[in-house]
């Protein structure tokens, strides 16, 4: 038998939830308005096309199938078997797809220096070491490189709110503990990690584009209505 790791519980639990999670994103009603809104957020961030983009934790990749109709030159990373075949799946058919490459966001297995760029969505709460990680992620930047991470407070009074089974049994005590992000209350405490590893010129954007769409829409079940932010920084 395989003994779990906190890591391979994460990964369990997106894989299982990908079919699910990518339908939601890709639902007719709301993906132009999606795209409009998300083009406009991640071109503000990022240097002119073309760069070299790498996104973590790109999950089903939407992030990195949207910077390459962009015309970025966009590798993609994640751990979650499921989320990767979602992604691969629409890369199929893209015409400019990204590199979709399993990968942890922890550590990148990438040559300094590297990317111009380093993305990703919905990531820090659920990231375990974020100081490595984003001491990682600076030395893959070239010198003046951006970082543009999307997140939330996603459980500011704790991840006992959500209580679906495969949440409860894959997010237990040992994963918690070593996620410092999931239940943080303000933005703030991403902010000040990007702050303390070192870059420049940190940033938070609330994404009020975002917002509205959630209103105008609706979010997934068991989700909330919550105001979502763009945190940016430059390597020195």
């Amino acid at each position: 038998m395989t003994h779990s790791t906190p890591q391979s519980n994460i990964d369990a639990y997106w894989t299982g939830r990908a079919p699910e999670y990518d339908d939601y994103q890709q639902r007719p009603e709301r993906r132009e308005h999606d795209r409009a809104a998300w083009t406009e957020v991640f071109t503000a961030a990022l240097p002119p096309a073309p760069a070299t983009v790498l996104d973590l934790g790109t999950g089903s990749g939407y992030v990195a199938l949207l910077l390459a109709e962009l015309g970025h030159d966009v590798t993609a990373t994640d751990l979650a078997e499921g989320m990767l075949a979602r992604a691969r799946e629409h890369a199929a058919r893209a015409p400019h797809p990204p590199r979709f490459l399993r990968g942890d966001a922890v550590a990148p297995d990438f040559p300094d220096g590297s990317f111009d760029a380093i993305t990703s969505r919905y990531l820090m709460w659920t990231l375990r070491e974020p100081e490595r990680a984003l001491a990682s992620w600076r030395r893959l930047l070239r010198p003046g490189g951006v970082l543009a991470l999307v997140d939330s407070t996603w459980f500011p009074t704790g991840l006992d709110r959500d209580t679906s089974a495969d949440f409860v049994e894959r997010y237990d005590a040992e994963v918690r503990a070593l996620l410092p992000l999931a239940a943080a209350t303000s933005i703030d405490a991403t902010r000040d990690l990007v702050a303390a590893a070192g870059f420049a010129e940190v940033r938070v954007t609330p994404l009020t584009s975002i917002l509205d769409l959630d209103r105008r829409f609706g979010v997934a079940p068991d989700h909330e209505v919550q105001l979502q932010y763009l945190v940016t920084a430059r390597r020195r």
